[in-house]
């Protein structure tokens, strides 16, 4: 099990925790329920950091997005090596991702699942670009059109010092054991300049139902993008645009039933 910090002082870290004032940016912690589980930070020491029992997150040396689809890092960042721990977590709970200051505010959400295993460090020696992983969440465009609407990107962000909260509910049906957790944000602002921004960390779930992923819910990273998908490549500022209201988020549907 991971180190844990008590929900006291989960709240003093998360309140100190570093606030990055590029334009980029990434998932600095998590927590489920009171419990806060640090994540990497490319600011800080690496040597600090790595081979650290707390640490549960894979590992991402830099803000600066991942703009190609056939980047082999396009899976969990770069370099993406893997954590010593894993947060423990039941199925059917919530998982809150923790971001600080994201300033993009155009763009689809997702969250992704990938079963490492029914040992306890199954994911630590995972080839993550053959992984198979499933949609669990998504968030795209709420109301209004591709440029003046809301998106749930930009109404996720916050601006009074609190940390921005992206919760995902791991589903009840899936088997227990290691799993690999993928949050990414896809900034559009750029037309036909995707930024990707991934993070993985790993996840020991406990009650499970057992149910296995249909085949055609499984997709690898790369591999499930392209640049010919209308929802990557996209210019929203283009006049063919300007009145458009709706937006399909890719990577094809969630699977949580």
């Amino acid at each position: 099990m991971a180190a844990l910090i008590p929900p006291l002082l989960a709240a003093l870290a998360l309140m100190l925790a570093p606030r990055p004032a590029a334009a980029h940016g990434g998932l600095a912690n998590y927590t489920v329920g009171d419990t806060w589980y640090r994540g990497f930070d490319p600011s800080e020491p690496h040597a600090e950091q790595l081979g650290q029992e707390w640490m549960v997150q894979r590992r991402w040396d830099s803000i600066d997005p991942i703009f190609s689809v056939d980047d082999p890092y396009l899976a969990c960042n770069n370099p993406g090596t893997g954590p010593v721990n894993s947060i423990p977590i039941r199925a059917g709970d919530t998982l809150t991702g923790v971001y600080w200051y994201w300033l993009h505010p155009v763009g689809p959400m997702t969250a992704w699942l990938a079963f490492c295993g029914a040992e306890k460090d199954a994911c630590n020696g995972v080839d993550v670009n053959k992984l198979e992983w499933f949609k669990v969440w998504e968030g795209g465009l709420l109301e209004g059109t591709l440029v003046e609407g809301s998106w749930y990107q930009k109404a996720f962000q916050k601006w009074d010092g609190s940390p921005a909260l992206w919760p995902v509910t791991i589903p009840k049906i899936v088997r227990s054991g290691s799993w690999m957790v993928r949050h990414e944000i896809v900034s559009i602002h750029i037309g036909g300049r995707p930024q990707f921004y991934p993070q993985c960390a790993h996840l020991w779930v406990e009650g499970g139902e057992g149910r296995d992923v249909p085949r055609e819910y499984l997709v690898k990273f790369p591999g499930v993008y392209t640049m010919r998908d209308p929802s990557i490549s996209i210019d929203i500022y283009a006049d063919e645009f300007k009145d458009t209201t709706n937006y399909t988020i890719p990577g094809g549907p969630i699977w949580d039933q």
